[in-house]
């Protein structure tokens, strides 16, 4: 959780670096065609960044400061996405906008919401509350019977300190309502046998030619040798079930704006 201040800090940054890019130039680059080319889960993340950073001097449409137009799509130093980001992070010098730390997720939905703000109904955005989600992830949402946050959970799933920075907002809305589909290959679970028979299942930590490091069902780490494995086997599926099977719509949402917050220490 961050404190006002830096939220105030962040503000000012986020209203400085918007208008900096929107600022009209004679030779302006005209606006691109975007639809259908976001995710609605990075959008909507978006709309929540600009509305707590932005939206005082720029208002809901984009265009309450003078000369300023976001809503328009059209931006004097950035052709592309790829540029807009860069110059959301690294600023303009000798410009009132500064280096920013934004994080990739952060970026994304920014850009994301940028691009398509003139489409988008604010009025129908649902916006999870990180509150309630944080109390689902460690209640009747279970995820800290597996996952570990800041030291405190699980660690025979991925450590979720920092996935608020290394994941969009759309990746994680789709491992939480398909796990198995958005599984990466290195978090497959894996089930070794041992020449006694002792069958140990949990999460690969890494693997080479001869060997697998693993935590296991127990939370243990194991350092197993293959050559002395009767099986090693990776799951085609994840062991983390859908997010519906035990929430329902808004709590889903609930839980993705509490791990957008995870920006690690």
């Amino acid at each position: 959780m961050v404190n006002s201040a830096t939220r105030r800090t962040a503000g000012w940054k986020a209203r400085a670096v918007l208008t900096a890019l929107a600022a009209g130039g004679a030779q302006a680059a005209a606006a691109q065609d975007h639809a259908g080319q976001y995710e609605q889960a990075d959008i909507e993340f978006g709309a929540r960044l600009y509305d707590a950073n932005c939206v005082q001097c720029h208002a809901e449409t984009g265009d309450a400061v003078a000369g300023v137009d976001l809503a328009a799509g059209v931006y004097s130093r950035a052709g592309s996405d790829a540029e807009l980001m860069g110059l959301l992070r690294a600023g303009i010098p000798g410009t009132a906008m500064p280096p920013n730390e934004f994080t990739a997720s952060e970026l994304t939905g920014l850009v994301s919401y940028l691009r398509t703000m003139r489409d988008v109904d604010l009025s129908a955005v649902a916006v999870g509350d990180e509150a309630r989600g944080r109390a689902l992830f460690t209640g009747r949402g279970a995820c800290a019977s597996c996952h570990r946050v800041f030291g405190e959970g699980s660690r025979t799933a991925p450590d979720l300190s920092a996935v608020g920075a290394i994941r969009t907002a759309a990746y994680l809305q789709r491992s939480l309502l398909d796990p198995t589909g958005s599984m990466l290959p290195v978090n497959r679970p894996v089930r070794a046998v041992l020449e006694d028979g002792t069958v140990l299942t949990g999460r690969r930590l890494n693997e080479d030619t001869y060997t697998i490091q693993m935590i296991d069902q127990d939370e243990r780490l194991r350092s197993l040798e293959k050559a002395g494995l009767r099986e090693l086997t990776a799951a085609a599926e994840s062991p983390m079930p859908p997010a519906t099977d035990l929430l329902d719509e808004q709590e889903v949402a609930d839980v993705l704006a509490y791990l957008l917050t995870l920006k690690g220490l």
